[in-house]
């Protein structure tokens, strides 16, 4: 039909499933929804921290993105190789196709989809290789391998140092590596080696999930130090060691270990840096209320974005903010075609729990946007807290698969 109108939405994790499936409810039949992933599993990450100490497996976090299909959306695979944001075009490379020996011949059978509207949720792309001997030494547990290959780490380790290294400042699920030290320690005192076993955290920020002002921070890393976690600032990562087993830090100090996990170094994927969406931040810059980019019709949507704040730090890169962000691209793409409905505008509002292991969590939310800091109120650890987190890994795979 002429008025038809296609949405390309680039990515199939929180941001961009929310994004497809909330078009999906509010425009008519006639109008396409797409969304293209290299991946064919939805992985619900914050998980990740449950399966790297043996309480998830893969298949329980993780759901087939094809079951979008059933609700009308046009799932597509591939390797998004190029964007050309003033066309709202992407060109696409399945290079999935096995025996097909015309793949073969061309590297991947390749696709082009033209949008009215482009919606880009490409995440981060995790660069572990820039800092040497990094990968080739720890576990990652910000990937499905990595924490998989420390849960069976874990499994033969009977005592020692476990080190948690933040490789950069910067990096998506902030309370993260404070929760896998935190469940970590309390692994090892379930296996009973706890009083054999020590653990360290080393990072490069001066201070936990310090975009949340110092009261929350202090009590983050208040609830690291009760767990007889040491803690250590300001320690930036310029090589690890990997026949010694040692991390060298830009201060000269160093750390030796027996096993590390670590959050790897993060950057904008590439595709997204050579499509000129990024800014002198490494990051695409956006609208801080309805996340239009620099050019029309295109929006960018969760951690592949840089929105400053007030204080001079960037809105933390969290699935709560790529899920709301979702909703109001969505909200206002569909008014825009349909005529229907208010105007979305994202609050800069999040929330996020904080595993401290023993079947408890803590719990942080307020409001980042607010001026001239952002007001947050953290809850002290409970169980019902753990539980809450439970609930919301069960409901979210539910609701949106």
């Amino acid at each position: 039909m002429s008025d038809a109108r296609t949405i390309v939405i680039l990515g199939g994790g929180v941001g961009g499933v929310v994004a497809a499936t909330s078009l999906r409810k509010r425009l008519p039949e006639q109008h396409r929804v797409i969304i293209a992933d290299r991946e064919r599993d939805h992985l619900f990450a914050p998980s990740l921290l449950w399966l790297m100490i043996g309480r998830r497996t893969a298949r329980k976090i993780s759901r087939p993105l094809d079951r979008l299909a059933k609700k009308d959306i046009e799932v597509t695979h591939g390797e998004i190789e190029r964007i050309e944001p003033e066309a709202r075009r992407v060109r696409i490379v399945d290079r999935s196709l096995g025996d097909d020996p015309l793949s073969d011949r061309l590297g991947g059978v390749s696709r082009e989809l033209d949008g009215d509207y482009l919606v880009v949720s490409l995440g981060v792309e995790l660069a572990p290789e820039t800092i040497p001997g990094l990968a080739e030494t720890g576990h990652s547990f910000y990937t499905l391998a990595g924490a998989e290959s420390l849960r069976d780490a874990l499994k033969d380790f009977n005592g020692g140092r476990i080190v948690v290294l933040t490789a950069t400042p910067a990096y998506k699920c902030p309370a993260a590596p404070y929760e896998a030290a935190m469940l970590l320690n309390d692994y090892c005192h379930r296996r009973g080696i706890g009083d054999r076993t020590q653990v360290d955290l080393y990072a490069a920020e001066p201070a936990p999930m310090g975009v949340t002002g110092p009261e929350v921070s202090a009590g983050v890393r208040q609830m690291v130090e009760d767990k007889g976690i040491r803690y250590h600032p300001d320690h930036q990562v310029a090589e690890v060691d990997a026949g010694a087993k040692r991390i060298i830090f830009d201060n000269g100090s160093t750390a030796d270990f027996d096993l590390l996990a670590y959050v790897p170094p993060h950057r904008a994927p590439q595709v997204v840096r050579e499509a000129g969406l990024v800014d002198d931040s490494g990051w695409v810059p956006v609208d801080r209320t309805t996340l239009h980019t620099q050019f029309p019709d295109v929006y960018a949507i969760g951690d592949v974005t840089g929105i400053p704040l007030k204080m001079g730090k960037p809105l933390p890169m969290a699935g709560v903010f790529a899920e709301r962000q979702a909703e109001v691209v969505a909200r206002n793409i569909a008014r825009e075609i349909t005529g229907k409905g208010e105007p979305a505008r994202f609050s800069g509002h999040g929330e996020c729990f904080i595993e401290t292991g023993g079947g408890k969590a803590g719990f942080g939310r307020g409001d980042f946007y607010a001026e001239p800091t952002p007001q947050i109120k953290l809850h002290n650890p409970g169980h019902r807290w753990h539980l809450g987190k439970v609930l919301f890994e069960k409901n979210w795979l539910r609701r949106w698969f």
